[in-house]
């Protein structure tokens, strides 16, 4: 599967959006990646996740756990994981910081990997990478379904992307006319109560 087909899924999943959108860093695009659309569809979702574990393994090996930060990374790890023969568990914020929780822990020489939803500015993923580096177990890399920043991110560890599709995205006060001439719409979950 590449980028083209990836895109694909999402155009038909009504999942590539088009307008004026906040995005979690606080930063402005004219492109949102609804992907909570691509999950509501099971068969789409086991699709676009099962491709993502095969680029995981040809680039990374086996893999014994996948870990992702809540909430938008909860579903396409557990769907990889399950393409992997791996583990599924994920990081949730407690005090600001993500933790795993819930009696989770990642055993000494797990071969670990970290699977996002969307890529953008890599923060919530090397939050989440933060919070895996303090496990006993061996942390090989990093994964996601679209890398936004078109190769450009730099999470400290190797990133294999299914799809990778630049987006600009904008500081608030620096927005093209175009985009400043609309509404904004801020669609992410980080922000949401937990």
């Amino acid at each position: 599967m590449n980028t083209e087909d990836v895109l694909a899924e999402f155009r038909a999943a009504g999942a590539l959006l088009e307008g004026h959108f906040i995005l979690s860093s606080g930063r402005r695009s004219p492109v949102f990646l609804q992907k909570m659309f691509i999950f509501m569809d099971p068969v789409r979702t086991e699709r676009l996740c099962s491709a993502l574990a095969k680029k995981i393994e040809a680039r990374l090996g086996k893999i014994d756990y996948v870990v992702s930060p809540a909430v938008g990374g909860i579903v396409p790890g557990y769907e990889t994981a399950r393409a992997l023969g791996a583990k599924a568990v994920f990081v949730e914020r407690e005090d600001g910081q993500f933790r795993l929780r819930r009696g989770f822990a990642i055993p000494k020489g797990a071969r670990t990997v970290m699977v996002e939803d969307i890529v953008t500015t890599g923060l919530s993923s090397r939050e989440c990478l933060a919070a895996i580096a303090g496990e006993p177990g061996e942390l090989v890399g990093a994964a996601c379904l679209i890398d936004r920043s078109g190769g450009k991110v730099d999470l400290g560890v190797p990133l294999v992307a299914l799809a990778s599709y630049f987006v600009p995205d904008y500081a608030p006060d620096a927005l093209p006319p175009e985009l400043a001439a609309l509404p904004p719409v801020k669609p992410g979950s980080r922000g949401l109560a937990v």
